[in-house]
């Protein structure tokens, strides 16, 4: 009786294990789910536009921020962008992509410039979803509060 007590103690102790296995499992899954999750997909859709605004400004600089936008809202946020926004895209209902980059800028290094002849900030606006540019905004600092605390809708 002793080695079948045994047994029967080894396979309680394994199934305990295991239960404690797949409740530790599944708390590290849901947590990382729910911090996936607290992106959002409003906030996360314009992540894609990053090559294409990469390329606008022809260089390897550090990103700054990302945010989605729509053109109403890009009007009181920058003139400029807006004005370009609107002559290209056309639609004025249309959510515009927003990358900015830190570094050093010149106009006739950058695709669409807009703003200064040169900036410390570029900021690449891309008609969204299709990630086409429309404008590159450089400028000596942000025209508005911009960083990863506000990548997502402004």
């Amino acid at each position: 009786m002793t080695g079948g007590r045994r047994r029967v103690d080894r396979h309680r102790a394994q199934a305990i294990l295991l239960a404690m296995a797949l409740v530790v499992g599944g708390s590290v899954l849901s947590a990382c789910t729910a911090v996936r999750n607290d992106l959002g997909t409003a906030q996360s859709q314009c992540y894609v536009a990053i090559p294409a605004a990469t390329a606008a400004i022809h260089a390897q600089k550090h990103l700054k921020g990302v945010a989605l936008v729509g053109l109403g809202s890009l009007r009181n946020l920058d003139h400029q962008l807006y004005r370009a926004a609107v002559e290209t895209s056309g639609r004025p209902s249309a959510s515009v992509c927003l990358v900015a980059f830190t570094g050093h800028f010149q106009a006739d290094q950058v695709t669409a410039p807009v703003g200064q002849p040169s900036g410390r900030l570029a900021v690449v606006a891309l008609r969204y979803p299709d990630n086409r540019v429309l404008a590159t905004l450089l400028v000596p600092h942000p025209p508005f509060a911009f960083g990863h605390s506000h990548i997502g809708l402004l």
